[in-house]
């Protein structure tokens, strides 16, 4: 697949960026590197002169930016998204170095759209996010002084995505068909209804059981076959008499 063609298809969302600079940084970070799409979830101010400022000269990134309300829309009609996170998180998927990420974003941009995922300058992705997320990526800075300004993060990311875009590209083998991030989030609405039906699941007293289970399943990249078997088998047992 042509580099610039990947390139093309892989966002950059950030996630409730509270200083506009921060946004015009991220835009021209971006432009050097040939990524064009920006997806911004609730930025604190924006259209800004402040972020048309620090862009210069990657305004046309900003002017089409599409601002959403949530990280589902965000991630909507993606096929793999990464959350980039310096937090070490309990019972989490594994998490991947940039420079190791990188090429599986840029190879699964051949089946759709893939999306790189940035959190607030202050407190960075909400577990919540990360796992919503199909990998968690961090970048390999100094352990006693690993802060990052966000701008600083996005350049690093997406000079790696550049370099994978651009390099020779491996034999070719068949991609799974992986299922869309609509698709996996329908599954685990379907899972949870079924759960508490069947009294399995007390919404009131829920012990981090949807949070494990999204790990668990987290730790593979679900196909579409995958989650229609699965909710398959959930659909059957929610038929079954007792």
């Amino acid at each position: 697949m042509n580099g610039d063609i990947a390139l093309d298809r892989i966002r950059i969302v950030l996630s409730r960026t509270s200083h506009p600079g921060n946004i015009g940084a991220a835009a021209r970070a971006m432009k050097t590197m040939g990524l064009t799409r920006l997806v911004l979830i609730e930025p604190a101010s924006f259209p800004d002169p402040i972020a048309e400022a620090r862009a210069s000269g990657a305004s046309d990134i900003l002017e089409n930016a599409c601002v959403v309300a949530s990280l589902e829309e965000a991630l909507d009609g993606t096929v793999l998204s990464a959350a980039v996170t310096a937090r070490r998180r309990e019972r989490s998927v594994p998490v991947r170095g940039a420079r190791d990420a990188a090429p599986e974003l840029v190879a699964f941009a051949a089946s759709g759209d893939v999306a790189l995922v940035f959190g607030t300058e202050t407190s960075g992705l909400t577990n919540d996010e990360v796992e919503r997320c199909s990998m968690p990526v961090a970048i390999p800075a100094n352990p006693a002084f690993s802060s990052l300004n966000l701008g600083s993060a996005v350049q690093l990311l997406c000079y790696e995505l550049r370099m994978a875009a651009l390099s020779p590209p491996p034999p070719a083998e068949p991609l799974p068909d992986l299922a869309t991030f609509e698709e996996i989030e329908g599954f685990h609405r379907h899972l949870e209804r079924a759960m508490t039906a069947s009294g399995f699941y007390d919404p009131a007293n829920p012990k981090r059981l949807l949070q494990r289970l999204r790990r668990l399943f987290g730790r593979i990249r679900l196909e579409k076959e995958e989650v229609n078997i699965l909710r398959g088998i959930v659909a059957a047992l929610e038929r079954k008499p007792d």
